[in-house]
């Protein structure tokens, strides 16, 4: 029986000329060349004492890596620069929202580079809880002082850290001050847990304010006024000038009533104006005085003793943390236990006790 031929359609698709490949051939077998390797831990440290910026950029990305290959060889990059580091002043920067920290920063970074000083800026981000992303915008709110050769400027995501501290953002600091800045401006998200944390690792800490926002007093917590060394009423110009300078004068009586710093110093409150450049050498002139009184009364030292006893604990805690929740066997039993805890069969607390325990059973037999 013959096969009948199968009849001619225009919906049968002619077969297509083979293409060639987009990429040359003699090149796909060693593509391996071209990729960029990263940097040995030695590179990173030479780069950033050299004071090349971009070294110091990637040296603060691989310190925020969360890979365990990552977090090794920046615990060598950062014992390696830590000789090199502790010659600069730091500074923590906070203020309400629509303060003009952003504006401010840049305008008393610019003042300080023409004064010869070096400024890293570590602006830290809040990370949403819901997206888990960051804006990460202050590079382009400072896009003067970005340009500068002279200035340095990292934001950094919180990642969920208590308190909003970029979990990185010590060892960023200790990288800034071996690649030769002296002056570095640590960001904080605003008013709230971030300033406590922040006070932990600087020097001096500034509280940024605007008059005319209602009852002067109103929303700014004890604690924070206790903390700051200067109180800076910013936009001090045009007709809110007048405004702020009634604004000194109520949080100058607000702050006599609170204790002397254990620093010895006597906190000021001054006004400015960013976008004008005013009252810039008077907020220097008061860090400088600041910085004068606490290296003679010894307080700078001891408070800088203190911060790495408490850097010392904080790491400790992080990594107890860090290597509990990555036990590939903890994180099995989480899951397990986290629904027992939903459905009401066993306490949150019960939980907790069971997990640590079999956390440290896992721990002994290693």
């Amino acid at each position: 029986m013959t096969k009948k031929k199968p009849k001619k359609s225009a919906l049968n698709v002619q077969k297509g000329v083979e293409q060639p490949s987009q990429v040359n051939p003699a090149l796909t077998g060693g593509m391996e060349k071209f990729r960029k390797q990263k940097p040995s831990a030695d590179e990173y440290v030479e780069g950033i004492l050299e004071g090349d910026r971009t070294l110091l950029s990637q040296a603060i990305t691989l310190i925020e890596s969360v890979r365990p290959e990552d977090k090794e060889i920046a615990r060598r990059v950062i014992s390696k620069c830590l000789p090199h580091s502790g010659n600069s002043i730091r500074l923590g920067i906070t203020g309400i929202p629509g303060a003009g920290k952003s504006t401010f920063i840049e305008a008393f970074g610019i003042y300080l580079i023409k004064r010869g000083h070096k400024v890293a800026v570590l602006a830290i981000d809040p990370t949403s809880q819901r997206s888990k992303g960051s804006i990460l915008g202050d590079k382009t709110r400072m896009e003067t002082l970005s340009a500068n050769p002279h200035a340095f400027i990292r934001p950094s995501a919180t990642s969920g850290t208590l308190g909003g501290v970029a979990q990185a953002t010590r060892e960023a600091l200790i990288l800034c001050e071996a690649a030769g800045f002296d002056r570095i401006i640590i960001e904080t998200v605003g008013v709230g847990q971030s300033e406590t944390a922040v006070s932990h690792i600087v020097d001096f800490f500034l509280l940024l304010l605007i008059a005319g926002a209602g009852d002067e007093l109103q929303g700014i917590k004890r604690g924070i006024m206790e903390m700051a060394d200067l109180v800076v009423i910013n936009k001090a110009d045009g007709d809110n000038k007048r405004k702020a300078e009634l604004a000194r004068k109520e949080y100058e009586n607000a702050l006599h009533l609170f204790p002397l710093l254990p620093s010895g110093w006597a906190p000021r409150v001054l006004t400015a104006s960013a976008l004008y450049g005013k009252g810039l050498d008077e907020i220097v002139k008061a860090l400088d005085e600041y910085i004068e009184l606490t290296q003679k009364n010894g307080w700078f030292e001891k408070n800088r003793r203190s911060q790495s006893l408490k850097i010392l604990h904080d790491t400790i805690l992080q990594s107890l943390s860090d290597s509990f929740y990555h036990n590939p066997e903890i994180k099995d039993l989480i899951r397990n236990t986290e629904k027992q805890i939903t459905a009401g069969k066993i306490s949150p607390y019960e939980a907790a006790q069971i997990l640590l325990e079999k956390y440290f059973g896992t721990i002994k037999k290693k």
